[in-house]
């Protein structure tokens, strides 16, 4: 039985199955930690080093966004902006993700009125339970239900018999693999943006990444898909808007070196350390400008790149950080890029023998692309990623992140499966 809960009350909705976890996408450190405990050659045979290939893909096109048959709640879809916080009904999916968590704490200590959407079995492989889950969404209604079934979730608002006036999405595929890109970064997200607008949602802000701009990835594509399809609603209902966050990269993706480094080993990074860049921003910074777009009238119907506060940083850089918070001497290993381009080739032979390494080959590519490729935005005059047009937000710096990291540990930092930006 699945249900709706808040501080108060209890809600009986409809018997969901289970589906797979959620995540924000951070760039995986697994291929980085096998170099560091292991040689070179055996990190080339490790099964943690999954390098890949270009595919295709064939995906269903669905039919255009359209209103249910269900009656939808009638409701003036541009008043929202002149209530109080506590009037506003924002719907949240992906709400026990890493950055959905920090999502919705945030819009709780802003007076919203959170419906917060889970899973039964929320978290990395579906650990943590309906209790866990209540405890870490304090605040917010909770709402146990299936974003990866239209009907299933449409069902479940209706049953709560309130409209709603935003949706904040913060899904993502924790595993960036081909099927799972597109059944959670399109089409789940999508179910959102349906069930949401049939419940009277006139705004909806799409928690995106940076990296779409240069789409090489399969889950790019689905973003951007995502992303076309909210301007085209916009455009063809001027009483709806969105607003797409694209940030750079989030701390806990730079953190799998730090307590290795602390116990000796050699900070890994490919080429000369400044093949790629970033600006990194906290979780609870970016969670402060997803809640900003809620009301934000400034960030309405924009591409909303976003990093964190000063400069950007290079792989070499952010390892110069860490020795000296260590009082360490640098000690750097240097992996060419030449060898994941090997690893890639490999796979591109193997994958047209064996389709089922279509994941594999497509974990490789990615990780390819996070060694190779700036997380920041675009100029489009020069093609050249650029620091400068990179906005930065918040106060929370790197630097004090590995000074926590280095106290405490990765604890509440896990990387899940294989998790990327």
């Amino acid at each position: 039985m699945s249900l709706c809960f808040s501080s108060n009350s209890l809600v009986t909705l409809h018997s969901l199955p289970n589906n797979q976890s959620f995540s924000t996408r951070c760039f995986s450190s697994q291929f980085i930690n096998q170099i560091q405990v292991s040689s070179i050659p055996n990190a080339l045979t490790s099964s943690s080093l999954k390098l890949s290939q270009p595919f295709n893909y064939s995906i269903q096109r669905l039919k255009p966004i359209t209103r249910s048959a269900a009656p939808a709640v009638e409701t003036a879809p541009s008043s929202f902006r002149s209530k109080s916080p506590k009037d506003i009904n924002v719907l949240v999916v992906g709400s026990t993700g890493y950055i959905g968590k920090f999502v919705v704490k945030e819009l709780v200590s802003r007076g919203f009125n959170v419906i917060a959407i889970s899973r039964e079995k929320s978290g990395i492989r579906g650990r943590n339970s309906k209790e866990e889950s209540l405890n870490q969404l304090k605040g917010a209604s909770v709402c146990f239900s299936d974003v990866t079934h239209l009907d299933s979730l449409e069902k479940s608002l209706e049953s709560l018999g309130v409209s709603v006036d935003v949706v904040v999405s913060c899904l993502a595929s924790r595993s960036g693999g081909v099927k799972d890109s597109w059944k959670i970064d399109y089409e789940a997200t999508r179910n959102s943006l349906v069930a949401g607008r049939n419940r009277g949602a006139s705004h909806f802000v799409l928690l995106s990444a940076i990296c779409v701009q240069k789409p090489l990835l399969e889950f790019q594509r689905a973003k951007l898909k995502l992303e076309a399809e909210l301007m085209k609603e916009a455009e063809e209902d001027n009483l709806f808007t969105y607003s797409i966050v694209r940030p750079t990269a989030f701390f806990k993706s730079l953190g799998g070196q730090v307590e290795l480094v602390k116990d000796g080993k050699p900070y890994v990074m490919f080429g000369d350390g400044k093949l790629c860049a970033c600006k990194p921003i906290s979780e609870p910074d970016l969670a402060s400008f997803i809640a900003d777009c809620v009301l934000s009238e400034d960030k309405i119907n924009q591409v909303l790149p976003i990093g964190g506060p000063g400069k950007a940083l290079t792989p070499l850089e952010q390892g110069e950080i860490l020795f000296r918070l260590l009082g360490k001497e640098p000690n750097f290993l240097k992996v060419p890029i030449g060898i994941m381009d090997f690893a890639i080739g490999v796979l591109d032979f193997l994958v047209k023998i064996f389709p089922s390494m279509e994941d594999a080959a497509e974990f490789g590519k990615i990780g390819r692309y996070y060694a190779a490729e700036s997380m920041l935005a675009l100029d489009p005059e020069t093609g050249e990623y650029s620091a400068e047009k990179t906005p930065s937000y918040g106060k929370d710096t790197l630097e004090e992140f590995f000074e926590r990291v280095l106290r405490e540990g990765m604890a509440g930092q896990e990387l899940g499966e294989q998790t990327i930006i």
